[in-house]
């Protein structure tokens, strides 16, 4: 018998926590969302139910919506473990968070507060240039909501409120405990539901004070809403990812629905539009793949319904105290993959570039490598017919790059002590079918799965496209070094032009 064979005999007891039991999940279609809608449903099938709450989206319904859902590509894993009659335990229950009892019908109402048991609370906006006022709405006064229709459930085990462990940044050191919110939480809502969208706009930078953004103000005041009524005896924890992205190892290495974090950085850099970074390439930020995430969060579950640990209610799901990549390290190893292995299809130039650590000098190569070639390459696009676009991309990459300059040159220490603690009370099976460790990652083959991931799921270029795209950067690569020859060329011939003009002025001088 081989030692997996004994760690199969193990119980595993996360996945028993969830036996029989009735769970409802909003913000399920969100990227971590569907991850930890994926990974109960497979390796916790005996659940009784999966409430998910859905909005109408785009003239789509909730019942239309939850079809799109199971259709993506990181739920075939589970249709192929457990057919897809699994996904009949998943029921849809039509609302909002932005509105009154979560926008729920009274008969739905109903039946959530006598049957549910935990509640996790997932829904967000995750956009760091929302306007102020939909992100108070959503974000904050969207959790009081979601609290406030918790409140009434009378099997209720747990709330979980998924925040995010960038929500306290005036802390470099973040313990897994509350923290005072900026502002009364209450009164920011209620102002924000009085003033109109023009007015808060123009007292948005003072509202935000020393925030960086509307994502972290409106989840710091979030928090403080949830650990109000968990001083008052509510069932309530709160977990703090870091930075999600992609996922490590499963259901699907290296996918994700969305363009945020190093994912853009990679796909940006590597079609050749992004060129300079203002950045402190030693420095480093707490990535973590969503799978990990999702982990933690079922473990938190379980160390709280199962365990009865309710002292430890706040916990860290972040990265950086075991291991950490530093900026330059992204760079360097997603630059090679996609110029040397999985380059992407229609590069517009070579990647190249470097992070710099003056300011100045970065807002010089923006205009230089950034803007003028946007513009002179949208002049050749109007010229064949199509519509420019490089501009408008520019257009979004500098908004981007407002938010990473925050994040990319200041430090945070994430203590995460309470993770440390659950992970020993696991046993061998817990621990490999939960991972919350970054034991045997191997970076670069993590971010050969990401590429490739983004080239499959979000830029539509099959494998099949990859020697063709290589041949591609090959000409790209002949075109970028042509053009530094008549650069620097270009350089030369006018530094020798300036000493000829100055020889001969001597000369001149000479001669008189």
């Amino acid at each position: 018998m081989n030692v997996e064979d004994d760690i199969e005999k193990l119980p595993d007891r996360i996945a028993d926590t969830f036996i029989g039991r009735t769970l409802f999940i909003t913000g399920g279609s969100g990227f971590l969302g569907k991850v930890l809608l994926e990974k109960i449903l497979r390796k916790c099938p005996k659940v009784k139910v999966i409430y998910l709450l859905l909005r109408t989206k785009k003239s789509k319904s909730s019942h239309q919506r939850i079809h799109e859902l199971f259709n993506s590509p990181v739920f075939d894993l589970l249709k192929n473990t457990h057919g897809v009659e699994i996904t009949k335990k998943v029921v849809v229950i039509p609302g909002d968070v932005m509105l009154p009892n979560l926008g729920i019908s009274e008969q739905d109402s109903e039946l959530l507060h006598n049957t549910v048991q935990i509640m996790y609370h997932c829904a967000a906006t995750i956009r760091f240039d929302e306007p102020l006022k939909s992100a108070v709405l959503l974000n904050t006064r969207g959790t009081k909501y979601a609290l406030e229709f918790a409140s009434k459930m009378t099997n209720l085990e747990l709330f979980m409120y998924v925040s995010t462990s960038y929500c306290h940044l005036n802390e470099k050191v973040l313990h897994e405990q509350a923290y005072p919110p900026p502002a009364d939480p209450h009164k920011i809502i209620r102002t924000m539901e009085l003033l109109d969208d023009e007015l808060v706009n123009l007292i948005s930078k003072n509202v935000l004070g020393t925030f960086p953004n509307t994502y972290a103000y409106t989840k710091c005041l979030a928090e403080h809403l949830v650990v109000e009524q968990m001083k008052k005896g509510f069932l309530g924890t709160i977990a703090r990812p870091s930075v999600v992205i992609p996922i490590w190892k499963e259901p699907l290495p290296g996918w994700t629905d969305n363009i945020n974090g190093p994912t853009g950085l990679l796909i940006g850099a590597g079609k050749g539009v992004i060129r300079t970074m203002y950045c402190n390439n030693e420095g480093y930020a707490d990535y973590l793949p969503v799978d990990i995430a999702v982990n933690g969060i079922l473990i938190g579950t379980w160390n709280y319904v199962a365990n009865k640990d309710h002292q430890r209610n706040i916990f860290h799901l972040t990265s950086s105290q075991e291991w950490q990549v530093s900026w330059q390290e992204v760079i360097d190893i997603g630059r090679s993959i996609i110029t040397n292995e999985l380059p992407l299809n229609g590069v517009v130039w070579y990647p190249g570039g470097s992070m710099k650590k003056n300011k100045t000098l970065h807002q010089i190569c923006v205009i230089l490598f950034h803007t003028i070639p946007a513009y002179i390459l949208d002049f050749f696009i109007f010229l064949s017919g199509n519509k420019p676009v490089l501009r408008r991309v520019q257009d979004k990459i500098n908004k981007g790059f407002e938010v990473f300059e925050y994040y990319a040159n200041n430090q945070w220490e994430f203590r995460n002590e309470h993770v440390h603690y659950v992970r020993k009370v696991l046993n061998k099976r817990e621990r490999r079918d939960y991972k919350v460790d970054g034991e045997d990652m191997d970076i670069r083959e993590y971010f050969k799965n990401c590429v490739m991931a983004a080239r499959i799921y979000l830029l539509n270029e099959p494998p099949e496209t990859i020697p063709a795209a290589k041949r591609h950067m090959k000409i790209m690569y002949c075109v970028d070094l042509f053009c530094k020859i008549l650069f620097f060329g270009w350089l030369l011939w006018i530094f020798v032009g300036i000493l000829n003009r100055a020889f001969n002025y001597v000369f001149d001088l000479d001669s008189v």
